[in-house]
């Protein structure tokens, strides 16, 4: 059976896999689903229509689908969805989508989200992130697979953050970060490729070389924007082994927003 604690209060509308835990003193809501494997701490208080999967760990003290911070919310049924064997440490704060948007919050599998962060309306999280300790995101910000956010940082609302990216230690994110890309500061500057970080994941030298290459177009040549896109679908011709990365870098730019820009 699940192990609810005695002090736990559980709505009985809530579907809890049997095999949950629910530490002291924690509050669950009636429209919450919680998968196999997942234990949640004491002193949490998870609200709204929220979907927890499988194998997550939610430690004591955090706020999980409770309403959007936005004025303009008039209770509609938006969600909070949360995927597979996430880590969430202490005091965070996710909440739910609103009707602006898609009406979900999503967070994918395997992200590791460190005390004290916060995910507002309408976020979307990919997998393997790691958002260090105060990571602060506004609404519909977008992280891609992979991202590295260093603590105390605060990443402005609608940004998208490409994958691979490691953002430095108490960094402002006003605009765009393409993806592989190494930055930190206030104001954001790019500061190079995340190599250390590509290295972990495998990316052979053809791979680096032509991330490399893709940092010099958008960054060191002086060119627009649009001919650091038509350098760079190049290097797909010459570095077949590239081809992916090189689309993924083209598919970020195309769908960067007009009124953020990327950072440059």
């Amino acid at each position: 059976m699940t192990a609810i604690h005695p002090s736990a209060v559980v709505d009985p509308a809530a579907v809890l896999h049997e095999s949950v835990t629910v530490g002291p003193y924690t509050v669950i809501g009636a429209h919450v689903k919680v998968g196999a494997g997942s234990s949640i701490g004491a002193h949490c208080v998870i609200e709204g229509h929220t979907t927890i999967g499988c194998d997550n760990r939610i430690f004591q003290f955090n706020s999980l689908g409770a309403i959007p911070q936005d004025k303009k919310y008039g209770g509609e049924p938006c969600e909070l969805v949360i995927g597979n064997r996430n880590t969430v440490r202490e005091f965070c704060t996710f909440n739910i989508g609103s009707p602006g948007d898609m009406g979900v919050t999503r967070i994918g599998d395997d992200n590791w989200i460190m005390a004290y962060t916060h995910i507002a309306h309408d976020c979307q999280i990919a997998n393997n992130t790691t958002l260090a300790n105060n990571t602060t995101l506004g609404g519909h910000v977008h992280l891609g697979p992979w991202v590295t956010v260093g603590g105390l940082t605060g990443i402005h609302q609608f940004v998208r953050v490409g994958a691979h990216v490691m953002v430095g230690f108490a960094s402002a994110v006003s605009q765009d970060v393409p993806p592989f890309m190494l930055v930190d500061g206030n104001p954001l500057s790019v500061r190079g490729v995340n190599s250390i970080g590509l290295r972990r994941r495998d990316f052979n030298a053809e791979r680096l070389a032509a991330v490399k290459a893709m940092h010099k177009a958008l960054y060191r040549e002086d060119l627009t924007l649009q001919a650091a896109k038509l350098r760079i679908a190049e290097l797909a011709k010459s570095s077949p082994a590239s081809a992916p990365d090189v689309e993924l870098m083209l598919s970020f730019l195309d769908q960067s927003s007009p009124t953020r820009g990327i950072a440059r």
